[in-house]
């Protein structure tokens, strides 16, 4: 396993269906977003498991995040509403189950209206009730936590602004994605999403938990907001990239 550390940023090429990866609870905030096994070309994950397997993959990472959590963490999981690739799928609703079932518990669900999001070119059956087809142009970020909500430890240094914390409690954030050919990774989400998770649901000095950590962008955020992180990635290109751009970014910070 290779590991590279940088300031208060631990990042590990491993595996996070391996439970022996982190001794303990470290977590105080989990800020990720899986692979939504809707095809996408990664180098080192299968996305197009059968739902059953996906399922399955999702129970067993979510479980091991929970070992990994300390009591009273928060768990921000963005995912999709639902899905069409292979069949209508519920899938916000099966993994925000599942999630509860390894001992997570719910506590509210934010959607991302994403204003670049890509255009379809197909309603169904057109201008008829035959067939019609409804596609919602956003994710959500299901809030979760460990034992209670109420937050007791950590430095109690909170960072949100005023204005920020008005704004970020309606239930609806809407900022553009991040761009796949900017970033070098085929599904990257952009800084706004950990940003203004981590600012809101932790405190200065917290620890962040990204398991699938990509490009790094979690990590990045954590830093420039006085966390530590502790990031995830099995793929060695994308681990390399996390790096390039942690060191490009944090270098310079003091």
């Amino acid at each position: 396993m290779k590991r590279f550390e940088h300031k208060d940023i631990s990042l590990l090429n491993a595996d996070t269906l391996d439970a022996s990866l982190i001794k303990g609870e470290v977590a105080d905030i989990i800020v990720t977003s899986p692979p939504y096994n809707v095809g996408i070309e990664y180098n080192s994950n299968d996305d197009e498991l059968s739902y059953d397997d996906y399922l399955a993959f999702s129970r067993r990472w979510m479980a091991n995040c929970f070992a990994w959590s300390r009591p009273q963490a928060r768990f921000c999981l963005n995912i999709p509403l639902d899905k069409n690739k292979g069949g209508n799928r519920a899938v916000g609703a099966d993994l925000t189950k599942i999630a509860q079932e390894v001992g997570w518990k719910y506590k509210s669900t934010i959607i991302w209206n994403e204003g670049n999001i890509s255009r379809r070119t197909a309603w169904g059956s057109w201008k008829s009730a035959s067939a019609p087809v409804v596609i919602a142009p956003v994710e959500l970020i299901v809030v979760l936590y460990k034992g209670e909500w109420k937050k007791e430890g950590g430095s109690k240094v909170s960072d949100i602004t005023a204005e920020e914390f008005k704004n970020w409690t309606q239930g609806v954030w809407s900022f553009n994605g991040e761009s796949k050919k900017r970033i070098g990774h085929p599904a990257p989400f952009p800084k706004d999403l950990p940003y203004r998770c981590i600012k809101m649901f932790s405190y200065v000095g917290d620890v962040v938990l990204d398991p699938f950590a990509g490009s790094g962008t979690t990590l990045i955020v954590a830093q420039k907001t006085g966390r530590k992180s502790v990031g995830i990635e099995i793929d060695p290109t994308y681990f390399a990239l996390a790096q390039r751009r942690i060191e490009m970014e944090i270098g310079m910070l003091l």
